[in-house]
């Protein structure tokens, strides 16, 4: 790769990286409220996409040191902060997600592919389609959770127990693990788990 240095897209993968690493320390902090509100499952996802996050953080540190070898950057951007409850900070984690993916991201792509810089502007396109899921990802739960279906369902589902592995049918997850005695929010749909 070319030298970033003195580039309009050097500044734009300084920003990225360090609004990826300010989203894992987010979504960390808010994995940690949830589990304290017993939403064992959406703190699991909070963290799960902490780790994403670093991994795209990891991803534009690599193209930084790629182009610039040691350097120290500067980073001019605004962040969001925001922090409440689990409802809250589901909703801004979806809104700091649909800013990378409908904004931000676009246009660090467009920059870097004005500039010839093909593989920053492919990692900023990948990375896209990421945030795109992670937004739908706490919409759902967020939407799961005003309409008090995230432990409640209209069909017959298999729940399991995230602690003890204990395996339940029915349209609602136990109040209390049979097995292990745990709360309702150690359960979740087992739809996309294989065993």
């Amino acid at each position: 790769m070319k030298s970033l240095q003195g580039t309009k897209t050097a500044d734009n993968l300084a920003k990225a990286f360090a609004g990826e690493s300010q989203a894992r320390n987010r979504y960390t902090y808010y994995g940690r409220k949830a589990d304290k509100e017993g939403y064992k499952k959406i703190a699991a996802v909070f963290l799960e996409v902490a780790d994403n996050e670093r991994a795209h953080a990891k991803v534009f540190f690599d193209l930084l040191v790629r182009g610039l070898g040691k350097a120290h950057i500067k980073v001019d951007a605004e962040y969001p902060i925001g922090y409440g409850d689990t409802e809250q900070n589901l909703q801004y984690a979806a809104e700091g997600e649909k800013e990378e993916w409908g904004t931000l991201y676009p246009n660090f792509a467009d920059q870097a592919k004005e500039e010839g810089f093909s593989e920053v502007e492919s990692a900023f396109r990948e990375i896209i389609k990421i945030e795109t899921s992670h937004e739908q990802i706490y919409i759902n739960l967020l939407n799961n959770l005003k309409s008090g279906t995230l432990y409640k369902r209209n069909t017959t589902k298999k729940w399991r127990c995230r602690n003890c592995g204990y395996i339940f049918e029915g349209t609602e997850a136990p109040k209390v693990c049979p097995a292990c005695k745990h709360p309702q929010g150690y359960f979740e749909i087992m739809d996309n788990i294989e065993l």
